[in-house]
């Protein structure tokens, strides 16, 4: 999905927030294209989510047609969240943060 297409879909979603969404991250990919990381309270308000909203902006984006492939998916168990989740939408540019950056344990 281009940036165009992206921020339509952004925007026939709409405003409401998604229930159960904790994190909606857009990254550019270093070959082009988009890639998203997204963290939900549950598998089950995620999958309501992409039924009830998500599915239908995208149809509706794309003329009535979904793509032919869903972006991959990788469940994980999430441990910890920290950082900037307050609802602020910032582009173009790293996230203005207070806390210092945690290390990795990977």
């Amino acid at each position: 999905m281009d940036d165009e297409t992206y921020r339509q879909v952004v925007e026939a979603i709409g405003g409401e927030p998604l229930g159960g969404l904790i994190l909606h991250l857009c990254v550019r990919k270093e070959g082009g294209g988009l890639r998203y990381i997204v963290v939900w309270e549950s598998e089950e308000q995620c999958t309501a989510a992409f039924e009830q909203r998500i599915h239908p902006a995208v149809e509706q984006v794309l003329g009535g047609q979904r793509p032919a492939t869903e972006p991959e998916v990788t469940p994980l168990e999430v441990v910890d969240v920290r950082g900037r989740a307050d609802g602020a939408r910032h582009a173009g540019g790293a996230v203005p943060s207070e806390e210092p950056p945690h290390p990795s344990d990977d």
